[in-house]
């Protein structure tokens, strides 16, 4: 029960690596309010989640790359649950997959919104109520290898993450005199919906398995561990860290 009394949002919860992180988050006893564009997944991913953790979480539609959506969420969460203590940016998305120069202004647009500008906006607006609360908290930012190293057909999507690693330092420093730490998650491959296509392409995940230490796609409860970390205090001299969870790969050549 390392986070019971905590309050967290988890963007992008209805599937994949926020689902993981949210159940991990009940199991530690805090409560968790999931977030992500369409009713139907979210709610069924809080009444799975429910249903061994009674109570633990909370489903609210959001639309990440929309600022007044996510401001609209985190001053919900903060008038019906509490103030947030901890947050997830997890929410992204990857529209194309290509060489670099042939991206859209459209595709280009969607993936700054919804990576970056949404993960901005919601950390903007936890850390001021955190602020005006006098409260020290906890902000998780998921951010990928691909941020880190070239990312050859899914360059924009790169570019987010390598943006995402550099606001979780500058917040880190800035918002560390409030006693709230920033830091990044950086997962390698994970058998989600978002990294279908790598993983169903054994051309691709041939390359990385290659290179990876441990020669494997990782799957999305994988992530929970470091995400439990960060959100409890047991880290609470970590902060402005980009954590590599991915298989070795970023260690290899």
């Amino acid at each position: 029960m390392r986070l019971e009394g905590r309050i967290a949002i988890v963007t992008g919860g209805s599937r994949g690596i926020g689902k993981a992180i949210a159940r991990s988050y009940a199991a530690e006893g805090a409560k968790v309010v999931i977030a992500s564009r369409r009713a139907p997944g979210i709610e069924a991913a809080a009444a799975e989640i429910n249903a061994d953790f009674p109570g633990a979480v909370v489903a609210r539609t959001c639309h990440t790359g929309n600022v007044e959506e996510v401001e609209a969420l985190v001053k919900w969460t903060r008038d019906e649950v509490g103030v947030p203590t901890v947050l997830v940016n997890n929410a992204g998305t990857n529209p194309y997959f290509g060489p670099m120069l042939g991206t859209s202004w459209a595709a280009w647009d969607k993936t700054f919104e919804v990576n970056l500008k949404g993960a901005f906006e919601a950390t903007r607006h936890v850390a001021e109520g955190l602020i005006e609360a006098g409260q020290p908290g906890s902000i998780i930012n998921i951010a990928s290898i691909l941020g880190h190293t070239a990312s050859p057909l899914q360059g924009v999507y790169g570019m987010t993450k390598a943006a995402m690693m550099s606001m979780t330092r500058t917040l880190a420093k800035e918002l560390g005199g409030y006693g709230i730490r920033v830091n990044a998650i950086a997962p390698g491959v994970v058998d989600t919906k978002l990294a279908a296509i790598m993983v169903d392409t054994p051309d691709i995940m041939n390359v990385y398995n290659d290179r990876s230490a441990l020669g494997r796609p990782a799957q999305p409860d994988e992530m929970s561990g470091t995400a439990v970390w960060l959100a409890s205090d047991d880290s609470t001299y970590v902060t402005g860290q980009t954590i590599f969870v991915d298989g070795g790969y970023a260690t290899g050549t």
